[in-house]
């Protein structure tokens, strides 16, 4: 892995950071890196409110707001940002919207990469939406410019449409810190962590590679 200038990671839900690439911010911030998580909404339209429920729908996003910044304190991510847009609706933003802010992100902050979702491969409409708008945010860059991106992607068909990953992460000297940044999502996550506690007490390969591996897609712009 390349050292990094400043990475800015860029999803629209508390916990797809925990999920997809927290072994990764580990890994980055151990080693110094300064990360910045720009999460687009609270969660609030989530499907779970804990099991058995802790969480009302009324205070689901209170709930998750907490939740995200103890996963970040646990990742060592030291600046979160918390960019407020509601739940559901990103697909429905206009276009510039989101280019406008996420065009200030890298003006200030000036990132060698940024993670992201791949656009089309990342199965939620929001996933989907903002990865597109990180896209168009980037293609407005100057080439000798542009930050690297990295993308997350786990349709049924990414395989077959993009290939291999280019990027295989080894983060399994941080997977404590994975299992505690999607520990920290506990509205979200209990049946989920239920299930890789087992898949760890019985030495299931498929959990293991869960949590020891974390795989990218680099984007390629068409300068």
């Amino acid at each position: 892995m390349e050292n990094e200038r400043q990475v800015l990671v860029i999803f629209p839900h508390p916990d797809d950071e925990a999920f997809g690439v927290s072994g990764t911010i580990a890994k980055f911030t151990h080693d110094g890196t300064p990360v910045t998580y720009a999460c687009l909404t609270l969660g609030e339209m989530g499907r779970n409110l804990g099991n058995p429920p802790f969480a009302t729908r009324e205070t689901l996003p209170v709930v998750r707001k907490a939740e995200l910044q103890e996963a970040a304190r646990v990742l060592g991510i030291e600046d979160l940002r918390m960019l407020g847009y509601r739940d559901k609706t990103i697909e429905f933003l206009a276009e510039d919207v989101l280019i406008n802010e996420f065009s200030a992100l890298i003006e200030e902050l000036n990132p060698s990469l940024v993670i992201s979702f791949y656009p089309g491969y990342s199965v939620h409409p929001d996933h989907d939406a903002t990865a597109e708008a990180v896209v168009k945010t980037l293609e407005k860059i100057e080439a000798s410019k542009r930050p690297k991106l990295y993308c997350l992607a786990f349709s049924r068909n990414c395989y077959e449409d993009l290939g291999d990953p280019d990027i295989t992460m080894d983060v399994e000297n941080y997977a404590d810190k994975k299992i505690a940044a999607l520990g920290a999502h506990r509205s979200q996550t209990q049946e989920y962590m239920a299930m890789i506690q087992e898949g760890l007490n019985n030495q299931n390969p498929e959990v293991h590679a869960r949590l020891y591996t974390e795989k990218f897609w680099t984007y390629t712009f068409n300068d």
